[in-house]
């Protein structure tokens, strides 16, 4: 039996990273964990170039290693942490030291100063359609805008529309409740290929907010101006936009939105208007106002195919999660010879804020307008 000399003993209990990752910029990289207490900046943990995109780190030998090693990738420091395709801070990433010879690990997005960071390059053009949008249905004016995508002005293409609700929380930095970023959100889908997409932003009606958003129907808040207002996006917007921009109109290609309050209205107008969306976009809806809204899917027709993604937190109220459970188990009774196809997302951790829709915008568009699989 021939003994196996040092040196291959050695190669075999080494560990070797590769990393690929944006090109582009000089930063040192380092990984930092459990093996070195998550200190930033250590030398013997940085890696080495390889080629543009890939860099390259021997650890070592795994006999020192913990035998769960939990870790995560910087660039420079804290600051500059890895993000996910999303734009999201990630979890710790674990592996198993006796079980593997190497790793590859990919890093699509870094921090930058402590925030995300987006290239301007694939910022959307942001254009106020009006300060005073007439909404003839209910006698009052909005402000209504447009993010288009950042090749519009230099394509011919045509492309998918979203219609979103509360406005003044999608792209402003200084909303007083915050702002999901869209706007930055939508320059990281671009730079992953993702940004055929126009998203049109209604502001919502401040105090009459509420009313607005109440389908008038009967509901725990009475009898609001829901019905008046989904015609009016139906009915009025919806045209207009079709008209002004390069869009593709047919249901296929057009979605809805919101959050809160502006998902319940966005259920009640997909439900009530099936023959104009086909995709709905529902973050933490109020479904407690109105229990029964889901007895407005009789208006699907059996051949109209409809994704919706329904999204909550189990941090925000003790009944989010089991009205959106009833919600979908409710539409899927009645949905005929239709596929109506959920992505149903619960985060154990997920609070009522426009933070955490921002963090759930990205995953939701890809998944109902870039993923032809589902």
């Amino acid at each position: 039996m021939t003994q196996q000399s040092d040196s291959t003993i050695q190669q075999d209990e080494q560990l070797t990273i590769l990393l690929t990752t944006v090109a582009g910029n000089n930063d040192p990289i380092f990984i930092t964990g459990n093996f070195n207490h998550w200190q930033v900046g250590d030398k013997r943990f940085q890696f080495q170039k390889k080629e543009d995109g890939v860099y390259v780190l021997q650890l070592p030998n795994k006999t020192t290693l913990p035998d769960i090693l939990e870790y995560k990738y910087v660039r420079g420091g804290w600051e500059s942490e890895e993000l996910d395709q999303y734009g999201n801070e990630i979890t710790n990433r674990t592996v198993n030291t006796q079980t593997i010879k190497d790793i590859k690990d990919c890093v699509p997005f870094w921090k930058k100063n402590g925030h995300f960071y987006y290239s301007k390059d694939f910022y959307p053009n942001i254009e106020v359609i009006s300060e005073a949008f007439e909404i003839p249905q209910l006698i009052k004016t909005r402000r209504i805008a447009a993010l288009l995508p950042y090749d519009y002005y230099t394509s011919e293409k045509r492309y998918p529309v979203l219609y979103l609700q509360d406005g003044q929380n999608l792209f402003d930095d200084h909303a007083p409740y915050g702002s999901w970023g869209v706007d930055k959100r939508l320059a990281l889908l671009a730079q992953r290929g993702l940004s055929d997409l126009i998203i049109i932003s209604i502001d919502h009606a401040k105090e009459e907010r509420l009313a607005e958003y109440t389908p008038s129907t009967k509901t725990q808040l009475g009898s609001g101006s829901g019905k008046k207002y989904v015609r009016f996006l139906a009915d009025t917007l919806k045209p207009y936009v079709d008209n002004h921009f390069r869009t593709k109109p047919n249901r296929a290609h057009t979605g809805i939105g919101g959050s809160s309050m502006g998902g319940l209205i966005s259920i009640y107008a997909g439900l009530t208007y099936p023959e104009v969306y086909s995709k709905l976009l529902i973050f933490s809806p109020s479904l407690w106002v109105a229990p029964n809204i889901h007895f407005h899917a009789i208006n699907f027709h059996t051949s109209l195919d409809t994704k919706i993604y329904l999204y909550g937190g189990t941090e925000e109220s003790k009944n989010m999660v089991p009205n959106m459970n009833r919600f979908k188990a409710a539409i899927e009774q009645q949905q005929l010879d239709a596929k109506i196809n959920f992505n149903l997302s619960i985060d154990p951790k997920g609070k009522h804020n426009e933070a955490r829709w921002g963090q759930e915008f990205p995953k939701a568009v890809e998944w109902l307008f870039f993923n032809e699989s589902t």
